[in-house]
């Protein structure tokens, strides 16, 4: 029977005693502030044994989590994680491993897939010491050692286990008989001529940041370690081969030797940083630049062969999350990297889980900011779980309710039917890639404000050498995922990849264009709305009423807009009459000109048909035609997400000064106009006497060769095409205009006498027309050959910048020249019997590899002008100039 309470001793909280406070209560609250408390970021940290993470957490202003916690923005461990857990994370999570990276972080694994690349790329990949991986290759080996003793050579091998670490294992031999068959190794050749540091051999363990593998993004850390070994180094010979503190560098192995020096210094002791080593390669005259670009070529030609492992395992894991959007996974790599005498790096090994000990102050330092450094780039925010959320309903409403998703197209469909369901896939894969060039660009935008001591060197700058790593992971895909490359292929190979938000936009428009005219809509025109209220605009208007009926002001506005404008006319015009004046007759032919431009820009294929002459080409006021600048992506239509463009009102004069000062500023546009298009009639000129020559032939015989493949077009049009549409890839297809314009940015400067061609109004026109000419993989420039489809020209009529005809008789010529380049192109391949799946083989020649540009002259009665651009290799395709009239 239990005991009853004694007097005067509490056995619970009583009601009666209001005064009396808990002991548990104040800390009861403390937890419950705790949970609502909104805006932190957490992180599980609960997988490291590395205090400096720890640290960096808690810098950063991350909250650390319970062991247990599953939830967190960020997970971090030392080891790899299982594929499971990466299944799991959900968008927000960010977790600090990659599936499949173990391809290139396990050495037996990285000698079996550098093989297979060197095979297909050899130059590419000389970085590698030459490995053999046993037992599987241990024949080939021996096969080697018996050729050495025939040419009496004997080379040193270090021997390593397939799946070690830390040094653990390695030794160094010179007689291959005494190995065994059957044990798991790695036997690579020993370089014996290291570059040397006060006598020391030493390697350098350099951090990598990888961010995303869907699209690749990699990131070089500015610093590192620099680790040298305890002894004298001395060629390795039959009595020194198992002195390994002279022979590794490895830290875990050389800091047991007594002669190991921790020095607080970075520029002594036994390791030092990278800063410190660039600046002693800078000190005795070494080339700073290419050793930090060899460095890496090194880094990034690597991680191209992990690359089809990583993104095929990630989006194993990840099924149904589109491409581009936010990886979960992150890695920092430590790459082991050897210099031999003459400062070429040659990659020994990588690690995945680089240690993060600081036993000595500049481990501290380095590290701390390689930890540091990655946080902030990853970008990871306290709205992130929130946003995260909010997506999840939002597509569990679409699959519910069925909402923005394409019918699928019932068996028997009709042509329209069948056009119309092309048309709303092609706007949504087009919507698509526009919000991941969005997110793409923010993303950019963070991390270049964020990198700190990061410098991304995948994607690169430079055009050429991105160029030639996307052809690199093109192989590495064909090579490693040969059955399941088909696919990858398709989204390397995708044009829209390689556009900008502004062509994306354009290709909208005509999408919706060509919408407009399958459901038999009136297309609305595009382009900025008519400034009804400024006095310049009200003008024309009246002048037009009175300068001639049948012409017809097409404003580039909506058509309600239109309509009011109708009325405004009709109400001015009846309450004040404004009498005929012959100084009205040169504002009427203004405005009639700028009308008959415009309807000629909205509908561009009447201009084809006929040519303008020169003397009917007259400058038009900027009273009649306002030109308003091509707007950015963030200030587009309402259609596509656009803003509207507008323009300051000025307010009405009614004193003489303001009217001199607008008949002033109009004189001075006048004369600009009159500048540039004088300028513009120099660059018809030139363009209309350039010809495409002929490797090897004469320009006659180059002119009969494209008249001969003209009048037999029926015959070459089907070779043509396939050719053109189907042989060339991307890459090529802009190879082959590169031809043209190459010499045109040549040309530009020299007659517009500008430093940067970009600054010349008429070529940011022209790169308008080569990006339509290879719009859907060349079928804009195809276009032009079976006058179908949507022409080129058609860029125009939806762009508020206003052409004119002299400028687009430019534009026409440079097609022309396009059409020449692709036919010559298209018959040098098939005479020099290369097959028709590229260029042929004397395109690998300087020669006629990079387009360029050759001579041009231009004749006056008075001067010649020579244009010339110094450093540019010659054409494969010249270009040459005929002066023979005067």
């Amino acid at each position: 029977m239990p005991s009853l309470p004694q007097e005067g001793v509490i056995q619970g909280p009583s009601p009666l005693d209001l005064n009396m406070e808990l002991p548990y209560q104040s800390t009861m609250k403390r937890k419950v502030r705790k949970k609502k408390k909104k805006g932190i970021i957490t992180a599980n940290v609960a997988g490291t044994k590395f205090e400096i993470v720890r640290l960096v957490i808690d810098e950063m202003g991350f909250l650390k989590t319970p062991d247990e916690d599953e939830t967190s923005n960020l997970i971090w461990c030392d080891s790899a994680v299982q594929q499971e857990k990466i299944v799991e994370l959900q968008n927000y999570q960010r977790i600090n491993h990659f599936p499949g990276m173990g391809e290139i972080c396990r050495k037996d694994f990285l000698a079996r897939n550098m093989t297979k690349m060197i095979k297909s790329r050899p130059l590419d990949y000389t970085f590698i010491p030459r490995t053999w991986i046993f037992p599987s290759e241990y024949t080939q080996f021996q096969n080697y050692v018996k050729e050495l003793k025939k040419k009496r050579k004997q080379k040193t091998f270090i021997v390593k286990p397939a799946n070690g670490a830390m040094g653990h294992g390695i030794s160094l031999i010179r007689n291959g008989d005494k190995l065994p068959s059957q044990d798991h190794l790695i036997v690579q050749e020993y370089i014996e001529k290291p570059f040397l540091m006060e006598g020391y051999k030493f390697d350098l363990r350099i951090y990598i940041l990888v961010t995303s593998c869907d699209p690749l993004k990699i990131f070089l850390y500015h610093d590192g370690l620099v680790r040298m070994g305890t002894e004298k180094y001395i060629p390795p010979n039959e009595s020194n081969l198992t002195q390994l503190y002279m022979h590794l560098t490895n830290y875990s192995v050389n800091k047991h030797n007594e002669r190991f020096e921790r020095d607080e210094t970075e520029n002594k002791g036994s390791k030092r940083s990278i800063k410190w080593f660039t600046e002693f390669l800078q000190a005795n005259q070494h080339d700073v630049a290419k050793f930090w670009s060899d460095i890496s070529e090194l880094v990034v030609k690597t991680l191209i062969v992990a690359e089809p492992h990583v993104l095929h395992a990630y989006r194993m894991c990840r099924p149904g999350q589109p491409p581009g959007s936010e990886s979960v996974c992150f890695e920092v790599l430590g790459f082991d990297i050897l210099l031999d005498r003459k400062l070429k790096p040659w990659l020994l090994e990588i690690n995945r889980a680089p240690s993060f000990g600081t036993d000595q102050k500049i481990d501290y330092d380095v590290k701390r900011g390689v930890l540091l450094n990655a946080l902030k780039l990853l970008n990871i925010r306290t709205s992130d779980k929130r946003r995260n959320l909010a997506k999840q309903k939002a597509e569990a409403q679409k699959r519910l309710y069925g909402q923005n998703s394409i019918k699928r197209l019932l068996p028997g469909s009709s042509d329209w039917e069948q056009q119309r369901h092309q048309l709303e896939r092609r706007k949504e894969e087009l919507k698509e890639r526009l919000a991941q060039i969005r997110k793409q660009i923010s993303r950019e935008e963070h991390e270049n404000r964020h990198m700190g001591n990061y410098r991304r060197i995948y994607p690169p700058d430079d055009k050429t050498l991105l160029e030639k790593y996307e052809n690199l992971l093109a192989v590495a895909f064909q090579t490693f995922l040969s059955g399941r490359a088909a696919s990858f292929q398709r989204e390397l190979n995708n044009p829209l990849k390689k556009m900008k938000e502004e062509d994306i936009l354009d290709l909208l428009e005509q999408c919706e264009i060509d919408d407009e005219k399958l459901m038999g809509k009136a297309t609305r025109p595009r382009g900025p709305k008519p400034l009804c209220s400024m006095p310049e605009s009200s003008e024309v208007m009246k002048k037009q009423k009175y300068c001639s009926s049948d012409s017809s002001y097409e404003s580039s506005g909506s058509s309600s807009e239109s309509d009011e404008n109708e009325e405004y006319q009709n109400k001015k015009g009846d309450e004040e009459q404004v009498p005929y004046d012959l100084k009205h007759s040169n504002h009427c032919k203004l405005v009639q000109q700028s009308n008959s431009m415009r309807r000629s820009v909205s509908c561009p294929r009447s201009i084809s048909t006929h040519s303008l002459p020169m003397g009917d080409i007259r400058p038009v006021s900027a009273q009649q035609v306002i030109s308003i600048s091509r707007p950015t992506s963030a200030s587009r239509s309402h259609s596509l997400n656009r803003a509207s463009s507008y323009m300051k009102q000025l307010p009405p004069g009614n004193e003489a000064n303001s009217a001199n000062s607008e008949v002033s500023e109009t004189l001075r546009q006048l004369k600009t106009k009159e500048q540039d298009e004088d300028l513009t009639s120099q660059t018809l000129f030139v363009l209309k006497d350039m010809r495409i020559r002929f490797p090897g032939k004469s320009d006659a015989e180059s002119e009969l060769l494209i008249e001969d493949i003209i009048d037999n077009w029926k015959y070459h049009k089907t070779k043509v095409a396939s050719y053109w549409l189907i042989k060339l890839d991307s890459v090529k297809q802009r190879k082959v205009l590169d031809i043209v314009k190459t010499s045109i940015r040549t040309v530009l400067p020299r007659i517009w006498k500008v430093a940067d061609v970009e600054e010349v109004n008429l070529y940011r026109i022209f790169n308008r027309v080569f990006n339509r000419l290879l719009w859907s993989h060349g079928q804009g420039l195809w276009n032009c050959f079976c006058d179908s489809g949507s022409s080129w020209e058609s860029i125009f009529s939806r762009s508020p910048e206003m052409v004119t005809p002299l400028q687009l008789q430019c534009c026409q010529r440079l097609v022309e020249l396009c059409k020449q380049c692709l036919l010559v192109v298209y018959k040098y391949a098939t005479d020099t019997r290369g097959s028709l799946s590229g260029i042929g083989p004397d395109w690998g020649n300087s020669r006629y590899l990079l387009p360029g540009s050759t001579q041009f002259f231009m004749r006056t009665p008075i001067y010649n002008t020579k244009y010339n651009s110094p450093g540019v290799t010659r054409s494969n395709i010249l270009f040459t100039s005929r002066y023979g009239h005067s």
